[in-house]
């Protein structure tokens, strides 16, 4: 016996893959700091905020060179494509976070950093990430800890 989807089914199938393949893409901002605006383009929307290299976006969607995105608050805008690429990144999600000398807690704290701090990935280690900041500063932090 053959089933037969209904149209809502089929809306419902095709959305739950295109935020799968959404959420699926992230990247990360290339470029030393960078404005991120109201819409796509220059002319008409305002700047929102700045964020800094290596900040973690999820694509939502692209236009015409520019790229809508979530961050890791939830706060939604756009960035154009070309300040952007594929370095893995994290982002810190908790107040304060103990960065450390190596991939454990046994291993002394190198640095802390407040919320909001985004990392260049450079290692894995189990559930641990070797991290560097772009000032260059370097150390271990639990997966748990970022977004």
């Amino acid at each position: 016996m053959q089933r037969c989807m209904g149209i809502s089914g089929a809306v419902i199938v095709a959305v739950l893959l295109a935020s799968a393949g959404a959420a699926a893409e992230r990247m990360s901002v290339a470029a030393s700091s960078a404005n991120i605006r109201s819409g796509p383009g220059t002319q008409g929307y305002e700047v929102l905020w700045q964020v800094e290299q290596y900040h973690p976006l999820q694509i939502l969607e692209k236009h015409d060179g520019w790229l809508r995105f979530r961050d890791f608050e939830g706060d939604e805008g756009w960035i154009h494509e070309q300040l952007v690429d594929n370095t893995e990144t994290v982002i810190t999600k908790n107040d304060v976070i103990n960065v450390r000398s190596g991939p454990g807690t046994s291993h002394a704290i190198a640095f802390k950093a407040e919320k909001g701090v985004p990392f260049k990935v450079l290692e894995h280690r189990g559930d641990w990430l070797r991290i560097q900041s772009a000032d260059g500063d370097q150390g271990w932090i639990h997966r748990d800890l970022v977004w």
